[in-house]
């Protein structure tokens, strides 16, 4: 085979590993960061939001990387099944939430919300691509949904005095592991209606995921996520 077309299809192929990679042997379990002990949260005199799943929305921005970067997509996760509950104190440091993010449920790169999120995310993915990148997010190699099924997220600690404003240590469980991030919300309440947004940045690293790499990393993930959320809540 010519040197100049054996190129090619060896890119072809990496290109169809980026859309659909193929579900790799997990690699041996790395001893997990010790997260700090902390006491337990006390919401028994809090007022209870109950989260609710169809009014509320995360997305998780996923970045091509490396040499060839050109040839694979960018990926826009979604979640539209989150529950759980947001507990309200006077204190607002004694405030905090409960939630769970089943991963089966994972939406990959539906276009209404690719559409939203501008150039970056204008590239068109096919249903087989789509299917390949969801079927690989939930094989052993990454989040294991067989296993384990959801991610679950709790209070570490709240830092502010206005809802507004606030930075929420959160603690994420992840292949039951548990790893702290730091969140920044803007928490707004009318009535019985609670509404809390944010974004910010996590590795997949820091989360005990191993980042999507081939062809020596000419063709890669990029370890940093983007994470926008808006849930909504009631009383």
């Amino acid at each position: 085979m010519p040197r100049l077309l054996r190129t090619v299809v060896i890119v072809a192929i990496a290109c169809g590993l980026v859309a659909c990679p193929a579900a790799q042997r997990p690699e041996p379990t790395q001893p997990t960061p010790t997260v700090p002990a902390r006491p337990a949260r006390d919401y028994s005199n809090a007022r209870v939001y109950q989260v609710v799943p169809e009014e509320s929305l995360v997305r998780i921005l996923v970045y091509r990387a490396g040499t060839l970067a050109s040839a694979g997509h960018n990926h826009l996760v979604a979640s539209r099944h989150v529950e759980g509950k947001v507990y309200l104190q006077q204190d607002v440091a004694r405030s905090g939430f409960e939630l769970v993010m089943p991963v089966t449920s994972l939406d990959v790169d539906p276009a209404d919300l690719r559409k939203e999120e501008g150039a970056d995310f204008a590239a068109e993915v096919s249903d087989s691509a789509r299917q390949g990148t969801r079927k690989n997010m939930l094989s052993p190699a990454l989040l294991d949904a067989e296993r384990f099924p959801d991610v679950r997220l709790s209070t570490a600690a709240v830092d502010g005095t206005s809802l507004a404003s606030l930075d929420v240590t959160t603690l994420v469980e992840v292949r039951d592991q548990q790893h702290e991030v730091h969140v920044p919300v803007a928490v707004q309440v009318d009535g019985a209606r609670l509404t809390a947004r944010g974004e910010f940045r996590v590795k997949q690293t820091d989360l005990g995921l191993k980042p999507f790499s081939a062809l020596m990393g000419a063709l890669q993930v990029q370890d940093e996520l983007t994470v926008k959320f808006e849930l909504t809540a009631t009383r």
